[in-house]
């Protein structure tokens, strides 16, 4: 069977995550990195309304992640892709507002010898479903 690869923080988990993994796990069996507390203060500069080990029970107790574990700690933007090395998806699948830097991405994929199919999801309903504004109508 394939393999599905997502990453995110899932940080106030909303519809626009659950669309998004859904969608992901078409591509197969799908394994969901979820982001470290720390990982998430680095790259997003504020720490997460709930930690990464309530995260990450959310994110795997939903029907259709076949697994969730934690990302590497990240010291630089680019050490997100590392944990690449460990799973080397079929899939790579990305939601619509996720920051990636292809030129790397595909830079990385090709240094390491793997070449999952990368898949860039539409939105679900970005104006209601996005964690920036859930964020902001809740005053975090």
């Amino acid at each position: 069977m394939k393999t599905a690869l997502a990453f995110g923080s899932f940080d106030i988990l909303h519809p626009g995550h659950l669309h998004y993994l859904k969608a992901a796990s078409r591509y197969g069996r799908l394994i969901v990195i979820v982001a470290r507390d720390s990982s998430i203060r680095k790259l997003k500069g504020r720490s997460p309304v709930m930690d990464e080990n309530s995260r990450l029970e959310l994110v795997g107790s939903l029907k259709f992640v076949d697994k969730a574990v934690l990302g590497g700690r990240i010291r630089r933007w680019n050490d997100a892709y590392n944990i690449l090395l460990e799973y080397k998806p079929d899939f790579l699948v990305f939601g619509y507002d996720q920051n990636v830097d292809m030129d790397y991405l595909h830079g990385f994929l090709a240094r390491n010898g793997i070449r999952p199919r990368i898949v860039r999801l539409k939105a679900h309903n970005k104006k209601s479903h996005k964690s920036t504004l859930i964020r902001k109508a809740l005053g975090i």
